[in-house]
């Protein structure tokens, strides 16, 4: 077992210097906390894997400091790509790109391309400016879990697995980024989260939606799943199990016509009051859609940490952070 520091955000430079020997440090960043090791060094980055319990063809997203950084690591920026990195850079969109031959495959899962953002979070960009190297990092949850959004949930998931963790504020977001293909001629959105298909769309008019998500993320059709084995994927959170607290999933569209049933512990989380609300041994209700995207992998570990069997999670709208949001209750809901 390792043993896990704990950092204030005055202490990064200790952590920068954790970074550098290609040890992992959990951080936060705008989205959720970020799982990071040196992009640069394999040995650092098996780590993440390791620590995780991550699939090894699941890709990570690299992290910069700056879009100044970004010719280190990618091969070809093409013109869209500027135009979206002038929009929403800083912040929560990751562009997948050619890679650069410096990349390990490890990061990439053994693709030709690899995924790249540009943090907003202050605590993010400084502890990769003072780490001096890109910054390889997934979600710093185990695998599969829901992703932390709390210092207090990277403890519990990783305690003893990594040699460090940033106690920072509570993320914004509270999911994970957008990711955009812009690695060929079509612009592609893999993975729906902080930036809106409506705000993509207002600088890249031509965008698609990837083929997999395109009839669940967009409409209210069910996601199947997509888990084949032989399947590729360049955009982290398309291929395995993700976001999933031990409770049941239970998506509820109709809360006047779809009340619970059975009488194991429930717990209920959306942006109305249920009109069975005694029933449930745990209630969040949101006054808005964005504080609802926020609080829900922290609700989650609520719910199964009273005991919670069942998770009713009231649907929304799939309009802005609304589509992301559907996208991880359909994933939290697969079995």
């Amino acid at each position: 077992m390792i043993t896990t520091r704990h950092f204030s955000i005055d202490q990064l430079e200790d952590a920068a210097e954790l970074l550098r020997e290609g040890q992992l440090v959990a951080f936060p960043t705008e989205t959720v906390f970020g799982l990071g090791a040196n992009a640069l060094d394999a040995a650092a980055v098996d780590r993440i894997f390791l620590a995780k319990g991550r699939p090894s063809d699941n890709p990570l997203i690299v992290h910069l400091a700056s879009r100044d950084d970004l010719s280190k690591i990618v091969s070809h920026v093409p013109e869209v790509a500027q135009a979206l990195m002038d929009r929403f850079w800083p912040g929560p969109l990751t562009l997948v790109f050619a890679k650069s031959a410096i990349v390990p495959r490890s990061v990439t899962a053994g693709l030709d391309t690899v995924a790249v953002r540009v943090p907003a979070h202050p605590v993010a960009a400084e502890l990769i400016r003072l780490s001096g190297v890109p910054i390889a990092a997934p979600s710093a949850n185990r695998s599969g879990r829901p992703s932390a959004t709390t210092w207090q949930a990277v403890s519990e998931d990783l305690e003893g697995r990594i040699a460090g963790i940033i106690e920072g504020a509570p993320t914004q977001f509270g999911l994970e980024s957008t990711v955009v293909d812009v690695s060929t001629s079509q612009v592609t959105l893999l993975r729906p989260g902080g930036v809106s298909f409506e705000s993509l769309q207002q600088v890249v008019p031509g965008i698609q939606v990837y083929a997999k998500q395109s009839n669940a993320t967009l409409s209210n059709q069910q996601l199947g799943p997509m888990e084949r084995a032989n399947e590729t994927v360049n955009s982290p959170g398309l291929k395995h199990r993700h976001y999933q607290p031990k409770a049941r999933i239970v998506l509820v569209k109709d809360l006047v016509s779809e009340l619970r049933t059975g009488s194991e512990p429930a717990a209920f989380i959306g942006v109305s009051e249920p009109n069975d609300a005694p029933k449930y041994t745990r209630i969040l209700v949101c006054h808005s859609v964005e504080e609802y995207a926020s609080s829900l992998f922290d609700f989650f570990r609520q719910a199964d940490q009273v005991g919670a069997k069942s998770i009713y999670c009231e649907s929304v709208l799939e309009v802005g952070i609304g589509a992301a949001l559907m996208d991880r209750l359909r994933r939290a809901s697969e079995s």
